[in-house]
């Protein structure tokens, strides 16, 4: 450990005992106390950069993490984990947590939330101890980047105290993928470098991360697996390793989801076990051995995308015949009499979709998380979607609005060197000036990391623009020429040339690096470096770069852990780069590849993660379209986990939410598409949501139908108040609601707003007293009316509302640009001030709860609205926009827009549709 890493691990100590969080000045005196004693102690100057240090501890120590939230179904669970607690020795955690706070430096509250959460999940398995049959299935909702590998090698150093003996982690597709997560489970769990020796040995393990921590004692796990590319479960390799599952010491495997792999594994710990026969089913199972399955990325590969077979009561037939390498991993859970399945994935919307109720008499039940789903919070110093693209403040989900970094560079000179559409065949020209600016602006930031002691630290730029790997392999070339290039020419210099490359890169510092790094200087703590030190390290930093290519036919691999001193590197290459495989210190990434599949293009994302120290340096180079999508899938995804956040706080149940998510109106099913391979019927509910027309057809006709329709509801309301200048009445029947509905035409791609459905809905709860009486309010622009942009509709003078149209080139749709009408706080404007205090009250602590700061704006969450709002009573919001700046619309009629805010309700009654497969595909884009 050298002196700066020993300073701060100290100053940490010695932190420990303060009861809030530190000042800077208490900090400072606790840096020099420490520089002072290493002095001291070691008979010589500590020369460090105290400022440095001072700056670190301060991120550290400000770090805060909310409290994961819980869905949970007691059946079947026997509570245990409180009774053993004191009686079971911590040894594998206890090492794990000093290596990740003296090693990896891990700040004191994202360490007491690990601690937290690997509790939540473990007591939400069986006690191993326990006697009998038991089953357990859940999952671990966490952020793509966010820490998931951490989670669960500290769930399994637990469960290994706890006495779980046989551990197996299912890590993704791919070699370099299952690779990289025995490397961290090597270094955070075994201790030992599984590549020289897969046993527990002192005399022949190369001890590595944990296991370099003195304990005093060994600490004895084996492994049947080794992080070596080739590593994976070989039956013959296992004979051969002389240690057999469900012996007296813990046994881990890292295996990917490969079907000859999981069969292989299968059969073998049936056999080396001596699983027996059991006499009711004629199945062999393995009694007294409690097996872990650990399922990452557990929404790929592992869903079964088989299509369910149901009898005429709608009921599913157990004779189905799931996909491979699902059934394999459920028959391995069903031949285990004690087992445990825990999924992990940022994106979980497949895994939500797969019916609670599936099963075959071969295999068992499919992999619902029946038992418990939990809702990884993450640390503020996260830096995912919503901090890198910044949001729209979004009523539906209760979104706040914020702004994203200054870190995202647009592309728009891609096409000619890799249209969107191009085959095998294409062969790029020369490569835009956006990816050489890419190129530099890699080279500049490893620079400045040089300088800012930074200099063993890996560097990574990804370049992911095409799918194909034989376009991959003559992009590597290009890259290679270029970087080169630039290698030679800051090495040798560019002699009398007119263009000079040194002078590229300055002027690229001054217009693009300083700018952004002052931008972001007070609130990351940035360490300021002038031009000189960065051209300086220019040089240096550009011969370090290696090119890789990473894919399927490439040998090349990440091989971080055999560079100790980092690895700088460019990344090329597709779909190994978008699942689960960490680009370490990812600064730099030139991303292309359109997809409009949700958890596709959110798993793309390798750039979200932690960036201590260098955030200011990261760049994004991407399209304006897929900022909007991921913008948009964002927002989808922050919904699914605040429905989460919701149910949990109502005590409801994993199947329960599952039913929630599946009947939402806003679908969240993109990823599900490829289920529909039949004709499905589907449950919808609208209770506790938002309907919301965002798209309009650019038809003067159809316009002015819906005009007409708007018009004569509201002139049968009769007296108005007035409400923030806007017209609202209270107590409209629902009949009325029902006939404006009926007389309006919806766009068919705005499924949300679907009028047809919406009638079905409410005229179905009107025999429970539901949804009996509605509040309308026509909503004037204040600002328009003062400069005379206004209409009459309804006999009432109205501002138009301006959005503005996204698909303006378009002769067909009108789509706005944000993807919502609404104005947040339009949703409250019939309830009292009172109420709407106290709806702020509770946006607050849900906040505080989620560990995030504190409201900047007075922005309501709309969920909350809606549970405060009588079931009884539903809300008609009618928006007339401004069609004069909207092209191909002739009509002077105002485009009139519709919100319905539903009450929550726990008793309504779905109403059911049929979708078949192409209409699915249309949803998600695919068509």
């Amino acid at each position: 450990m050298n002196d700066y890493d020993m300073a701060r691990q100290l100053v940490q100590v010695f932190l420990k005992a303060e009861q809030k969080i530190p000042t800077r000045e208490i900090i400072q005196e606790r840096v020099k106390a420490v520089l002072s004693m290493l002095t001291s102690q070691q008979g010589r100057a500590v020369e460090i950069d105290e400022e440095k240090l001072i700056r670190e501890i301060q991120t550290l120590v400000n770090i805060q993490m909310g409290i994961g939230t819980i869905l949970d179904s007691e059946k079947g669970h026997v509570p245990w984990l409180s009774d053993r607690n004191s009686e079971i020795n911590w040894d594998f955690w206890n090492r794990y947590v000093r290596y990740l706070e003296e090693e990896k430096g891990w700040a004191p509250a994202t360490i007491t939330g690990l601690d937290r959460l690997t509790n939540d999940v473990l007591e939400r398995l069986e006690d191993p101890q326990r006697p009998g049959a038991w089953d357990r299935r859940g999952m671990v909702v966490g952020q793509v980047q966010s820490g998931k590998t951490a989670n669960y090698t500290g769930l399994v150093c637990k469960a290994v105290d706890a006495g779980y003996k046989v551990i197996i982690v299912l890590a993704g597709l791919t070699d370099s993928l299952r690779s990289q997560t025995q490397i961290r489970l090597d270094e955070g769990f075994l201790g030992f470098d599984s590549r020289v020796y897969r046993a527990f040995d002192e005399k022949k393990n190369s001890f590595v991360g944990a296991g370099t921590i003195a304990i005093g004692k060994p600490l004895i796990a084996h492994s049947a697996t080794s992080s070596d590319q080739k590593g994976d479960f070989n039956r013959k390799v296992a004979n051969q390793f002389g240690v057999l599952p469900g012996g007296q010491d813990p046994l881990v495997l890292v295996v990917k989801k490969n079907k000859s792999v999981l069969n292989n594994l299968f059969n073998w710990a049936l056999s080396s076990v001596r699983g027996i026969v059991d006499e009711e089913s004629g199945r062999r199972i393995v009694r007294g051995v409690p097996l872990l399955v650990i399922d990452d990325e557990a929404d790929n590969g592992s869903i079964d995308t088989n299509p369910l077979v149901f009898d005429d009561d709608d009921n599913i037939i157990e004779d189905h015949d799931p996909t491979k390498i699902n059934a394999l991993i459920r028959k391995l859970l069903y031949s285990f009499e004690q087992s445990a399945y825990v999924a992990y994935t940022a994106t979980p919307f497949a895994n939500i979709f797969i019916h609670e109720e599936a099963r075959t008499n071969q295999c068992g039940d499919d992999l619902f998380p029946r038992s418990f789903i939990i809702n990884l919070p993450t640390p503020s110093n996260y830096v995912g979607p919503a901090r890198v693209f910044g949001l729209e403040a979004d009523a539906q989900s209760g979104l706040e609005a914020s702004e994203g970094l200054p870190i995202v560079r647009l592309v728009k000179d891609h096409e000619k060197w890799m249209p969107t559409a191009h085959k095998k065949e294409h062969v790029p020209g020369e490569i835009p000036e956006s990816l050489y600016k890419a190129i530099k602006s890699f080279i500049l930031s490893c620079a400045v990391r040089i300088a800012r002691g930074q200099e063993k630290a890996h560097n990574s730029m990804l370049v992911h623009v095409t799918l194909l790997t034989s376009v991959q392999e003559r992009v590597a070339v290009q890259v290679q020429d270029v970087l080169t290039s630039i290698q030679r020419r800051l090495r040798y210099g560019d002699g009398n040339a007119p263009k000079q490359l040194r002078d590229e890169f300055r002027q690229l510092w001054e217009s693009d690096f300083l700018p952004t790094s002052e931008s972001m200087m007070h609130e990351y703590a940035i360490q300021t470096v002038c031009w000189e030190e960065a051209d300086l390290l220019l040089n240096q930093a550009a011969s370090k770069i290696q090119i890789k290519k990473i894919n399927g036919t490439a040998k090349d691999v990440l091989d971080y852990s055999e560079h100790k001193n980092g690895l700088s590197v460019i990344a090329i290459g597709g779909n190994k780069l978008s699942r689960g495989l960490t680009l370490e210190d990812l600064t730099v990434s030139y991303y292309l590849r359109p997809t409009r599949m949700y958890d596709s293009l959110m798993q793309m994302g390798r750039w979200f993660g932690y960036r201590p120290g260098y955030l200011d340096l990261c760049r994004l180079y991407t399209t304006d379209e897929l900022v909007q999508w991921y913008k948009h899938i964002t927002v989808a995804s922050e919904e699914l986990r605040q429905e989460l956040d919701y149910m949990a706080a109502e005590d409801a149940t994993p199947e329960d939410f599952g039913l929630k998510v599946r009947t939402h109106p806003q679908g969240l099913m993109i990823t599900a598409a490829n289920k529909m391979r039949s004709g499905t019927t589907m449950q919808l509910s609208y209770t506790r949501s938002l309907s919301e027309t965002t798209i309009f057809y650019k038809n003067d006709e159809i316009n002015e139908q819906n005009f007409k329709a708007t018009d004569e509801l509201l002139k049968t309301l009769g007296k108005y108040e007035e409400k923030s200048k806007n017209y609202l009445w209270r107590e409209v029947s629902a009949d009325k609601v029902i006939d404006f509905l009926s007389a309006y035409q919806s766009h068919h791609d705005c499924r949300p707003a679907n009028t047809t459905l919406l009638v079905q809905y409410i005229k179905a709860q009107l025999p429970r007293k539901e949804l009996v009486s509605w509040t309308v309010v026509l909503i004037s622009n204040e600002q328009a009316k003062k400069d005379r942009n206004t209409y009459v509709i309804g006999g009432h003078e109205v501002g138009l509302t301006e959005r503005k149209d996204s698909s303006s080139e378009s002769p067909h749709e009108y789509r706005m640009s944000k993807s919502h009408l609404l104005s947040p706080t339009d949703e409250w404007l019939d309830l009292s001030a009172e109420t709407q205090e106290e709806i702020l009250e509770l946006t607050q602590q849900k906040r505080e709860k989620a560990g995030k700061p504190p409201m900047k704006s007075k922005t309501p969450d709309g969920k909350i609205i809606r549970e405060k709002r009588d079931k009884r009573n539903g809300l008609l919001l009618l928006y007339p926009l401004d069609s004069k700046k909207i092209k191909s619309i002739t009509s002077p009629v105002p485009i009139v827009g519709f919100v319905m805010s539903f009450p929550k309700s726990t008793s309504d009654i779905p109403i059911e549709y049929r979708v078949n497969n192409t209409r699915w595909k249309e949803d998600a884009g695919l068509l």
